[in-house]
């Protein structure tokens, strides 16, 4: 038998190295935990039930009125006004119900992804994400189940200067993905002022 040859030119790893290694493994171990169990009820309910909401709106409404019909919730301000939309938000990418309904799978599993790999805990991130995922599920069914055609109806307007100006019409689903971005973006803006904070104390 034969001694195994040690190559006598190879040197142990600096202890930076390993700490490195050592620091990003249990990054990674963090990065893979699931969340706990309130996160899991605030998400799925606010899915479930934002689901539920939005499918069960677009159902009443177009049930009670027809397209040419219209009803005043607030005067000068608020109404509904059935409508359907075969694009995205503001008619983009119009016609297209197979590119938007993929589009749409792949923004829910990266929304599933980051609720379940981002490791978060903090409950404004995992509200936000299920409002995004309601909105995302609720504008998918109509593409899937309605020929690709959304179901909007909530029409929002006011009387400047002798006209009517209105904003896009939209549902549900859309407020909810409205509200999800909008608690992402006040996250984002107060982890940044943190971490500024944070450098300025280190200087």
């Amino acid at each position: 038998m034969t001694n195994p040859k040690t190559d006598q030119n190879s040197t142990p790893p600096p202890a930076g190295i390993l700490s490195g290694i050592r620091n990003l493994a249990s990054q990674h171990v963090s990065v893979e935990r699931l969340p706990d169990r309130k996160g899991q009820l605030i998400f799925w309910v606010l899915l479930a039930g934002g689901l539920a909401l939005d499918l069960w709106s677009k159902k009443a409404v177009f049930a009670w009125l027809y397209f040419d019909d219209s009803f005043t919730v607030i005067d000068g301000l608020l109404r509904l006004v059935p409508a359907v939309n075969n694009g995205a938000a503001f008619g983009i990418c119009a016609g297209r119900p197979f590119f938007l309904a993929a589009a749409s799978i792949i923004a829910m599993l990266i929304v599933l992804g980051f609720f379940y790999l981002s490791g978060t805990r903090l409950r404004l991130v995992q509200a936000a994400l299920g409002l995004l995922a309601a909105g995302i599920c609720g504008n998918l069914y109509d593409r899937v189940f309605n020929d690709g055609l959304v179901r909007d109806f909530i029409d929002v307007y006011i009387n400047a200067f002798g006209r009517e100006r209105h904003w896009n019409t939209f549902n549900v689903a859309d407020a909810l993905l409205c509200i999800g971005v909008g608690m992402l973006i006040i996250w984002t803006g107060f982890t940044g002022k943190s971490a500024q904070k944070r450098a300025q104390q280190h200087k």
